[in-house]
């Protein structure tokens, strides 16, 4: 009986274990494409931006600007891509940390990222209030 016993505690472990792990890389693929769509959102920023650029020299009024546009979407790319690489080194810091059984929350990464993001998208608000009053 105590054989049994053991065998389904030993059963029971290994099923948590591949939880734990199977929802650690959950967890990196948000991180993954979160990044991508920060990437990509920087890149139609920098674009559209060019875009206009363009547009307005083929009507006759050509700028020698694309004005904050261009550098906040590269802004945007380079922090989807350190975005990327900090959930790739939160993803092997967890699994070690689950092999080890020491697991801990991610508490200043949450939070790095949170204020990060509220930043930007101020800066990007802002910007927006200031193109509006510059063209009217």
């Amino acid at each position: 009986m105590a054989a049994v016993v053991r065998r389904l505690n030993s059963l029971m472990e290994d099923s948590s274990k591949a939880t734990n792990h199977l929802a650690n890389e959950r967890t990196f693929l948000a991180w993954v494409r979160t990044s991508v769509a920060i990437v990509v959102f920087g890149f139609a920023i920098g674009r559209f931006a060019i875009a206009l650029r363009q547009l307005t020299a083929m009507q006759g009024h050509p700028t020698e600007t694309t004005g904050l546009s261009v550098w906040m979407g590269m802004v945007s790319i380079l922090a989807g891509v350190a975005m990327v690489i900090a959930g790739l080194l939160r993803y092997r810091k967890t699994r070690a940390l689950l092999e080890q059984g020491k697991f801990e929350p991610a508490g200043f990464m949450v939070d790095m990222v949170t204020v990060l993001t509220a930043l930007f998208g101020l800066a990007l608000g802002g910007y927006l209030i200031y193109v509006q009053k510059v063209l009217h």
